[in-house]
C-alpha cells in the first residue's frame, strides 16, 4: 500500500472515530443542542484541525513518500508548489515543502469554514420553511454531514484529476468563482426563499417515493397499513444534501486555487464540514448579525478567482501562499467587526 493512502486510511480511521465521539455527545435523544455543548464540539474540530497542521508540518513529506530531492521536485511539480528547493539541503528543503503545506491546507480550511457560514443561511431557512422543530435537527446535520463527505470525496478526485488533465480549466474555475462572488453581492439583500412543495428536489422525491405529512416522532420513514412513506424529515434531508452538493461547486474549486494536492484539498474540506453541525448550533440563532458576511464572502470569492486568474502573474510578483492566508482571513474579519459595529437596523412596524 501506498504511503498515500496509509495516510488517508489513518485519516479516515480519525475522522470515524471522532465522529463516533461527536455523535455520542450530540445524539442523546431527539433533543435540542444546547449552546454550551456546540460551543465544546466547535473547540474540539477546530482544535483537531489545527492539530492536524502540526502534523503536517512535521511528517506532510511522509504523505507523498519524500526522502530525496528526485521524489520532492517530481511533487512539486505535480502539485504546482511554488517552492525553490535548496539543492545542498534536502533537510531544509524538505522542512520548506512540510511549511508550505501547512499553510496550504490551513489557508484551505480557513476558506471552506468560511463559505460553510453561508450553507448555514440556507439551513437555517430550510428548516423554518418545512415547519421542523429544533429537537430534530441534529439527527438532519448528522446524516448530511456524512452524505456531504462522501459526496465531496468524490468531487475532490474528479477535481484533481480533471485539473492533472486539462490545466486550463483552473481558468474555468477562475470565472466561475468571480461570476458567483460578483453575483452574490448583487443579490446579497434578496430575501432567500424555500418553498416547501415548489422545490425542485421535493418535486423530484414526491415522484419516487410516496410522502406523509407525518413527522413520525423524527423517522425519516413511516409505515402505515404496510406502505411505506418518507417523512419531511427525509425530505428536508434531500434538500440540505442538494444544497451542500451546489455549495460545493464553489468551495471545492476555491481551494484548488490554494493547493493542487487533492489529499490537502480533501484533508481541509472535511475538517470545515465535520465542524459545520457544531458550528450551526452555535451560530443558527445570532447568524442574522452577522449581516456583513455576504459581502466578505462576495470578496472572498472575487478575490480567490482572480488569484487563479492571475496566477501565473501573481507568482512572478513573489505572491505566496501566506499572502492569500493574510487577505483571506482580514476580508473575514473586517466583514464580522462590520457587522458588530454597525448593526443592520430593524424594519419598525406598527
Amino acid at each position: 500500500m501506498s504511503h498515500e493512502l496509509l495516510f488517508f486510511a489513518g485519516f479516515i480511521v480519525f475522522i470515524v472515530v471522532m465522529l463516533a465521539i461527536d455523535l455520542g455527545m450530540f445524539s442523546k435523544g431527539d433533543k435540542p443542542v444546547t449552546l454550551k455543548v456546540a460551543a465544546i464540539m466547535s473547540g474540539v474540530w477546530v482544535f483537531f484541525a489545527l492539530a492536524f497542521s502540526l502534523v503536517l508540518y512535521i511528517w506532510g513529506n511522509e504523505l507523498h513518500n519524500i526522502h530525496d530531492f528526485a521524489a520532492l521536485r517530481e511533487i512539486i511539480s505535480r502539485h504546482y508548489h511554488n517552492i525553490v528547493v535548496n539543492e545542498n539541503d534536502l533537510a531544509a528543503s524538505i522542512q520548506l515543502y512540510n511549511k508550505t503545506l501547512t499553510i496550504e491546507y490551513l489557508t484551505g480550511y480557513v476558506v471552506e469554514y468560511a463559505l460553510s457560514v453561508d450553507n448555514i443561511f440556507v439551513m437555517v431557512l430550510v428548516f423554518s420553511s418545512f415547519g421542523i422543530p429544533e429537537k430534530y435537527y441534529h439527527k438532519v446535520l448528522v446524516w448530511g454531514i456524512i452524505g456531504a463527505i462522501v459526496l465531496r470525496c468524490i468531487f475532490i478526485f474528479i477535481g484533481a484529476a480533471l485539473i492533472a488533465k486539462f490545466g486550463w480549466i483552473l481558468y474555468v474555475f477562475g470565472a466561475f468563482l468571480v461570476y458567483t462572488g460578483f453575483m452574490m453581492f448583487v443579490n446579497r439583500n434578496k430575501e432567500e426563499e424555500v418553498d416547501p412543495e415548489g422545490h425542485p428536489v421535493v418535486k423530484f422525491a414526491s415522484k419516487i417515493f410516496k410522502v406523509t405529512p407525518n413527522l413520525s416522532d423524527g423517522k425519516f420513514f413511516h409505515i402505515e397499513n404496510g406502505v411505506r412513506y418518507v417523512t419531511p424529515l427525509f425530505l428536508v434531508l434531500l434538500v440540505i444534501e442538494f444544497t451542500d452538493l451546489i455549495f460545493a461547486v464553489d468551495s471545492i474549486p476555491a481551494i484548488f486555487s490554494v493547493t493542487k494536492d487533492p489529499y490537502i484539498v480533501f484533508f481541509s474540506n472535511i475538517f470545515a464540514v465535520l465542524g459545520l453541525r457544531s458550528m450551526f448550533f452555535l451560530l443558527v440563532n445570532i447568524i442574522h448579525k452577522f449581516h456583513y458576511l455576504k459581502v466578505g464572502l462576495a470578496l472572498l470569492l472575487v478575490f480567490i478567482g482572480a488569484k487563479m486568474l492571475l496566477h501565473s502573474w501573481l507568482e512572478v510578483l513573489g505572491f505566496q501562499t501566506i499572502h492569500s492566508l493574510i487577505i483571506i482571513i482580514g476580508i473575514l474579519v473586517v466583514s464580522v467587526v462590520a457587522s458588530l459595529m454597525f448593526p443592520k437596523k430593524e424594519n419598525l412596524s406598527n
